[in-house]
């Protein structure tokens, strides 16, 4: 006689599939526009796209040379320190006070799988849940994605077209609690290319050094300046902070290095210790590749960075001078990075083909559509009512792209 086993009971589980930690998050509203471009090129399309935040050349020559050599040695095939490799901690360390003045040696310097493990790395280090962080908006689309996932809360403070996109320290003090541990600083800044002068730097790191508080300086853009603007690393201008400053950094946009991932972080040892330590468990080391590479970068010359710098200029005259001639459109003059930030308010609710945008995410939809160019909407940097446009492409695909836009906006009414 055969038994029969009974029937196993399922347990169904009702709990969501994601966590709601990574379910909050809001995906990289620029990464996004960008393979948009790319799939509409894909098909053919002649679409010209100014969301892509990375320079258009080509790595140095000399930088491609020292990966490919480094790719050789069997001494890159392994694991390296968590921290970087020394050579490049060093020349880190050097570079830095070369460029900024901020002297720190090696130990305080952790290398970072590109800028935005530098940004959350920093984060996660600092805060504890339901610290909150001053953020200077217009802000970088990643920064509060990242403090939210560190547990923190990010405070919005923001500034316009009125004042250079300048923060004050009177709005910082407005927004301050006895929650506020960590300011979060972007001179040069993306997206706006907003520079702070010497004695704005000074006025907010006196602030916060008054009140305690943490300052994190993301410096990446420090090389691209114009219209005799200089950069100014809050550590060297307010040197009470420097135990109380990280600045991040990288080669992405200096050396056009978008791609090989590295970045890193700068600071008092105790803290970059503890970063490493959280490094050691979460990527292990960076790719030593990428580290060669990043070594030959930082320890060269800078003249093909200042070459670029130039082009960037022009273009940016070029854009700013084209923009402003919209009806319309106000767009104040960057001086540093690659971007330029226009409002775009006016063109709001007017009707365009037919549509009338209620928003600057509308409105982005309809220059896709209608004038195949693609721009950023203010919404993911912040600010509703603005587009960020990068001139880091061809000045020839720039003055179609915007004369596109122009061709559209000129419609509305």
């Amino acid at each position: 006689m055969t038994m029969s086993s009974p029937s196993a009971t399922v347990t169904k589980d009702t709990r969501p599939r994601v966590s709601a930690r990574i379910a909050g998050i809001t995906p990289s509203a620029t990464l996004a526009v960008d393979a948009k471009v790319k799939a509409l090129k894909a098909e053919g399309r002649p679409v010209i796209g100014f969301g892509a935040g990375q320079p258009d050349f080509p790595t140095p020559d000399y930088v491609v040379e020292a990966a490919a050599e480094a790719a050789r040695n069997r001494a890159n095939h392994g694991y390296t320190p968590a921290g970087g490799l020394p050579e490049l901690r060093e020349a880190i360390a050097a570079k830095t006070l070369r460029d900024s003045g901020f002297q720190i040696e090696a130990s305080q310097v952790l290398v970072t799988n590109g800028g935005k493990q530098a940004v959350y790395s920093a984060f996660a280090t600092l805060l504890d849940p339901g610290d909150e962080v001053l953020l200077l908006a217009p802000y970088w689309t990643t920064y509060p994605e990242s403090i939210k996932l560190a547990g923190g809360v990010p405070v919005q403070v923001t500034a316009d077209e009125s004042t250079g996109y300048l923060v004050t320290v009177e709005q910082l003090e407005a927004a301050r609690t006895e929650r506020t541990k960590v300011v979060l600083f972007n001179s040069p800044s993306n997206p706006t290319g907003a520079v702070y002068p010497r004695e704005h730097i000074e006025a907010i790191g006196r602030w916060a050094y008054e009140h305690g508080l943490w300052v994190i300086t993301d410096e990446i853009y420090e090389h691209l300046v114009y219209d005799g603007a200089q950069n100014h690393s809050l550590p060297v201008v307010v040197p009470e902070m420097a135990d109380r400053t990280l600045v991040l950094n990288g080669v992405a946009k200096t050396y056009s290095m978008t791609g090989w991932r590295v970045g890193w972080i700068a600071g008092p040892l105790d803290v970059i210790k503890a970063a490493t330590s959280y490094q050691t468990h979460l990527c292990g080391n960076v790719a030593n590749i990428s580290q060669r590479a990043a070594l030959a970068a930082v320890a060269g010359p800078l003249d093909i960075v200042h070459e670029m710098r130039a082009a960037f200029d022009q273009r940016r005259r070029t854009i700013v001078s084209m923009l402003s001639d919209i009806p319309g459109v106000e767009c104040p003059t960057p001086q540093g990075a690659f971007y330029a930030y226009p409002s775009v308010k006016a063109a709001l609710g007017k009707e365009i083909r037919g549509q009338r945008p209620a928003d600057t995410l509308e409105l982005a939809e309809l220059i896709l559509r209608e004038a195949e160019v693609a721009v950023v909407p203010g919404e993911a940097f912040g600010t509703a009512g603005y587009f960020r446009f990068s001139y880091a492409l061809a000045e020839s695909d720039l003055i179609e792209g915007v004369t596109r836009v122009g061709n559209l906006l000129a419609e509305a009414k």
